[in-house]
This record gives structure tokens, C-alpha cells and sequence, in this order.
């Protein structure tokens, strides 16, 4: 396991990121000279001139403990209740309850946040995502399926995709309710509607544009940037939240 990730929950998200196990040599990878990954090589596509995002991807910075970083204040509105429990959340007295610190998942789209990397497949009616951060996974499907009504609520929701030029947006309902936006506590509940469009500017770096959009929390949706980084020459590796959470014991409000 690179770390413990309740280390990114407690320190803000600095502690470094260690190597993992595998160490490879990504063939086709455009290099420079210095034999070094050229990551502002042109965008790959794939047989149908759409975008290839297949790869593995790191956030940089991570927005993971507050996903607000960059916007004005008036940007991000909330309802009386999602207030309430912000401002009870975010003093720290409550940390024992963040569903990252039980290992929970982390929902959306604070997952794309995590210090952690994730790896996407794509194929043409699906696309798969792989996130190291406690061995989570997400599903989004593009072969024109309806959403789901009265769906069972889950972390993830249920995720439908399709592409908008060279842009795959995302949307995804049926959550739970329960997982915080980011560290510092923002709500969600069932309510939320998240919509992410993913958008590789060059052959290592893509953004993540997510739009939250809750009722049950927010006035009106808001929407923040995730950048991510090609990482090459490497893979994912097992990491089992519960196996070394020790924090539990020393966070407040259990």
C-alpha cells in the first residue's frame, strides 16, 4: 500500500504520494530526447477521431480537502440546513464521522480529487475507472441507456455518458446522500445531480470540470476544475483503507 489515505485527511492532502510496486516502461509513449514522457505531445484519439483519455491519471493539486479553492464566496450557496452542518463540520469536531475516515467511499466527484491515482478504460459503450484510493471503481455507460428511476441510493450513483465534441460528460444521480464533497464537510443528499466533463487538453494533462447540482444543499449548482496528470511507466497498486487506519482513535466527535 503507497500510504495511508486518512494522511491526506489530516494533513491536507500534502503527504507525498511513494512509488508504486510496478515499475514498466509504457511502450508508444511520445518521449523527448532525454528519453523522459513528453506530455504536451498531441491528444491520442482513438479509430473513431474521438479522444483517448485510456491511461492513468493523478490529480495535481488535489482539491480533495476543500473543493471551493479558486472560486469567489458568492459561487458556492448553501440552503440553512447545509450550513449548519459546514459550519459544525468544517471546525474539525465532528472529523471522526468523515466517510473517508471509516474508509467509506468518497463519492462524487470528490473521488477525482483524492491524492490517489485512478486508471480509465475505454471502450466504445463503456468506460471503466479504477481508483487506487480504497480500491473503488465507477462504471459510466454509453450505450444509451435510460436513467434508472427510484434507483437504490449508492455512493457513486449511476453514471451515463456521451461525448460533446471532444469533451465525455457525465452525469450521474441515485446518490446516497452521504458522502461529503470535500474534507472540510460540504453536504450532499440524495437529491445531488453531478455532471463531469472530462476534457484531455494534450497527451498528459486533462481537466475535470464537475458541476454540483443540490437542491437539498445549494441554492443554485456551482462548479469547480480538477486537473489531472498523466502518470506513465507505472501501475496501480492495492491499497486497503481499513488495513492501517489508525486514525479513528485520535479524531474528534466519535
Amino acid at each position: 500500500m503507497r500510504h495511508t489515505f486518512l494522511c491526506a485527511i489530516l494533513l491536507a492532502a500534502t503527504c507525498p504520494t511513494l512509488p508504486a510496486q510496478w515499475k514498466v516502461v509504457d511502450a508508444g509513449i511520445p518521449r523527448l530526447p532525454n528519453g523522459k514522457p513528453d506530455l504536451s505531445a498531441p491528444m491520442p484519439r482513438r479509430a473513431n477521431g474521438k479522444p483517448d483519455l485510456t491511461g492513468i491519471w493523478m490529480p495535481e493539486p488535489p482539491k480533495v480537502r476543500d473543493a471551493t479553492v479558486g472560486l469567489k464566496p458568492d459561487e458556492v450557496s448553501m440552503t440553512p440546513w447545509a450550513q449548519k452542518v459546514f459550519d459544525e463540520r468544517k471546525t474539525g469536531e465532528v472529523s471522526a464521522t468523515d466517510p473517508d475516515a471509516n474508509c467509506l467511499p468518497q463519492g462524487v466527484p470528490k473521488i477525482n480529487s483524492a491524492p490517489e491515482p485512478f486508471k480509465i478504460f475505454q471502450e466504445p459503450n463503456e468506460v471503466v475507472i479504477l481508483y487506487e484510493a480504497f480500491g473503488q471503481f465507477r462504471q459510466l455507460f454509453m450505450d444509451g441507456r435510460k436513467p434508472i428511476q427510484d434507483a437504490n441510493p449508492q455512493w457513486y450513483g449511476y453514471s451515463l455518458a456521451k461525448w460533446d465534441g471532444d469533451t465525455l460528460v457525465v452525469e450521474s444521480s441515485g446518490f446516497n446522500g452521504k458522502a461529503w464533497l470535500d474534507q472540510l464537510g460540504r453536504p450532499s443528499t440524495e437529491a445531488l445531480h453531478v455532471i463531469e466533463r472530462f476534457h484531455r487538453k494534450d497527451y498528459g494533462h486533462m481537466d475535470i470540470t464537475s458541476t454540483i447540482e443540490d437542491p437539498g444543499a445549494y441554492t443554485k449548482p456551482w462548479t469547480y476544475v480538477q486537473p489531472v496528470t498523466l502518470l506513465v511507466d507505472t501501475e496501480l497498486t492495492e491499497q486497503v483503507c481499513n488495513e492501517n487506519n489508525r486514525d479513528i482513535p485520535h479524531l474528534k466527535g466519535k
